[in-house]
């Protein structure tokens, strides 16, 4: 019954800019400061303050619309969006509406199923962002205000809704949230709420035209909780359409803990807010020419990066994707790789000891204590035979722990590699001469035995022993018998 019905969903995204100061006045953006420490007259709304943009704020707008192919608007005005709200403290919120800065974009997502598809972007606008209510405890009766988070840059982005599923929906907003921090124009922190969304959610009769009442579900700020809340939305609609109810346009809230959405207020419509432009503010005009200085400095972005990854590198997609889906993570990479040209090999210990080695330890790639330099000398001495894979296991925590050289752990250790075939010649000789019906066996025709071989004599070299002239030295020894 319920195949019967299909999903539209578009999502209204809330990236915060990272911008070292606020969007209106020069009060500083950081993160976790005392409540109401970065504040001054404009941000906090006296009588008499006026704004004053941030260009940097345009910059970045530019940035996210250039990524998204939008259009990015010549002349675009700021106006009030009246609402009264105890975090708002002017009563009005400066952002855009009739004329924002960039229009009519898309980005590309992979569904579920492995096909391309593409999300159009209506617009994406600038405005401030409110302050923060803290709710002492549940019966307190009273509320904390904290405008720190007052006019701090925010960068609205709409998508059309072109979305068919909660699948689909998270991976346009991961496809985003990894777009804007490749930008470098927002940090992307969903726990201190520095990139969030809406979720507007509506159904209707597979084939229909018309959409469904839609509801908006506000404020979520996890990839999963997004998954969690569209799916339950989609169930409560078509139940509520299927027992002849009659979905309503509201704002609802999404309860992580109990997994359901409760309605919160019913949904404003533009005028509710009666929007009117700014008269503190002259209109936003950006020339051909800044666009083209922006677009000039703009990051290679993920799927050109994959393409470079997989062409020029000669990666695997599957590696390249996983490399190129962190910025910090493929700078790491092709660090490694400027000090050793062997990508395969610098891939692979950036996406298993170095990857492996972060997750132990809850770093950051920014927080790696190996550098890609040491990292990329260590798969050099590799390569070179200096150390075998095995030893070099042993060369990277060392390099982890200390922060030394590759090198200079190699000598302090006496790791060095034996590649001199008279040394291991005498060291297999001993193992077979010790190992007398092992080696019967293994010429009789007991091929597993050879790795017992192998084994001996790397013990006996502690693991200096080169394996590709033990295997040699072995089978021709062996053969001999």
């Amino acid at each position: 019954m319920k195949s019967r019905y299909e999903a539209v969903i578009g999502l209204e995204v809330h990236a915060q800019m990272t911008t070292a100061t606020k969007i209106f006045c020069g009060c500083s953006t950081a993160f976790g400061a005392p409540p109401n420490s970065h504040t001054c007259p404009v941000c906090l709304g006296l009588p008499g303050a006026l704004p004053v943009l941030n260009r940097k704020v345009v910059e970045f707008a530019i940035r996210a619309g250039l990524a998204s192919r939008c259009t990015i608007a010549p002349r675009s005005v700021f106006a009030r969006k009246n609402y009264f709200y105890p975090d708002l403290p002017k009563g009005y919120q400066i952002s855009q509406y009739e004329l924002p800065i960039c229009i009519g974009g898309h980005l590309e997502i992979e569904t579920k199923e492995g096909a391309r598809k593409t999300i159009g972007i209506t617009r994406i606008h600038m405005e401030e962002d409110a302050g923060k209510l803290i709710h002492p405890g549940e019966g307190s009766g009273y509320s904390h205000v904290d405008l720190n988070r007052a006019g701090i840059p925010l960068l609205e982005i709409v998508s059309e809704p072109d979305m068919r599923s909660a699948d689909e929906a998270v991976a346009y907003l991961r496809k985003l949230h990894q777009t804007v921090v490749y930008l470098g124009i927002c940090d992307g922190n969903l726990e201190e709420g520095s990139f969030r969304c809406d979720a507007n959610v509506s159904v209707r009769l597979q084939g229909a035209a018309r959409f469904g009442t839609r509801a908006e579900l506000k404020n979520i700020n996890s990839f999963r909780f997004v998954k969690q809340a569209i799916e339950y939305e989609i169930e409560r609609q078509i139940d509520l359409v299927e027992c002849g109810g009659t979905v309503v346009q509201e704002t609802r809230l999404f309860d992580s803990v109990s997994g359901v959405t409760r309605s919160m207020r019913s949904k404003e419509e533009a005028h509710d807010y009666r929007y009117f432009p700014d008269p503190d503010l002259v209109p936003v005009i950006v020339s051909a020419e800044w666009i083209d200085e922006v677009r000039t400095a703009l990051p290679e972005l993920p799927e050109a990066k994959i393409d470079r990854f997989t062409t020029a590198l000669n990666l695997s997609r599957q590696d390249a994707e996983l490399l190129a889906a962190d910025r910090a993570l493929a700078d790491y990479f092709e660090a490694c790789v400027a000090v050793h040209n062997n990508p395969k090999g610098c891939a692979n210990w950036v996406m298993g000891e170095v990857l492996r080695g972060l997750n132990e330890s809850g770093l950051s790639v920014a927080a790696c204590p190996l550098t890609p330099e040491n990292l990329g000398g260590m798969v050099a001495r590799i390569d070179d035979g200096t150390i075998s894979g095995k030893i070099a296991k042993t060369v990277f925590q060392e390099m982890w722990d200390s922060g030394k050289s590759a090198d200079r752990i190699i000598e302090e250790k006496g790791l060095r590699q034996v590649t001199d075939s008279g040394a291991i010649e005498g060291i297999v000789d001993e193992i077979i001469a010790a190992n007398a019906e092992q080696a019967a066996q293994y010429r009789a025709g007991k091929e597993k035995v050879f790795g017992f071989f192998v084994g001996q004599v790397m013990k006996a070299s502690k693991g200096k022993a080169n394996p590709q002239a033990v295997n040699d030295i072995l089978r021709h020894k062996l053969a001999q018998g």
